[in-house]
């Protein structure tokens, strides 16, 4: 089984300061990984390595079978999804309008925003500009996105704070969704997964620049 992430000793040093050391990583179809560690502990820095949004000062990485290290921008936006600190969504358009407008960019049909809408609670709210909507109808509104292009792997950048048990609730089913149908999810956080979570099936913590099992 072809594994959708190897992280093979990477490191990375930005100016004079180490973030990530010899991490060594694989996450196969079917896994739930999440990662752990305060803040600056290099969370952030390493989904952007594995996202292919940062080339590593080490180390060798392959996400869905390409080498990053042959070519960088192979994999970006094709089969892989990620939710960052903040909603990723233009402000002048509405939720319903960003969902489309990222439809049509990526080849899906725009037929199935109406659907992903009513799937996260945002029926009676899309027409909502994003300016003037909250921090939780944003982070629906990507959830949605995630539900309409069905990504393989999904990158999951503190998903999870700041939201209301609805909310959180449609982050822990994206991952169930994502597992079930073969793809992989990674998460990382400041929080350990609660007691009652099913996912992840992988703990790890990030410390000092490695992962160690928790």
């Amino acid at each position: 089984m072809t594994s959708l992430i190897e992280l093979d000793s990477v490191g990375v040093t930005i100016g004079n300061n180490p973030i990530l050391d010899a991490i060594d990583l694989v996450v196969a179809p079917g896994d739930s990984v999440a990662v752990i560690g305060p803040n600056g502990s290099g969370k952030t820095t390493l989904l952007r390595v594995i996202a292919t949004l940062l080339r590593p000062t080490s180390g060798r990485v392959v996400v869905m079978g390409t080498d990053t290290s042959e070519d960088m921008g192979a994999n970006r936006g094709q089969g892989n999804g990620f939710i960052t600190h903040e909603p990723g969504l233009l402000a002048e358009l509405t939720l319903e309008e960003n969902l489309v407008h990222f439809s049509r960019l990526s080849g899906e049909d725009p037929s199935a925003v109406a659907q992903a809408l009513y799937a996260v609670g945002l029926e009676n709210v899309a027409s909502r500009r994003v300016s003037d909507a909250s921090f939780g109808m944003k982070r629906r509104a990507e959830i949605a996105w995630q539900l309409i292009a069905k990504p393989r792997l999904v990158l999951l950048d503190e998903a999870r704070s700041g939201l209301d048990e609805g909310a959180r609730s449609l982050i822990d089913s994206l991952t169930v969704l994502t597992v079930s149908r073969g793809g992989a999810v990674v998460s990382v956080s400041h929080e350990l997964p609660s007691q009652g979570d099913e996912w992840p099936q992988t703990v790890l913590e990030l410390s000092n620049g490695r992962l160690i099992p928790r």
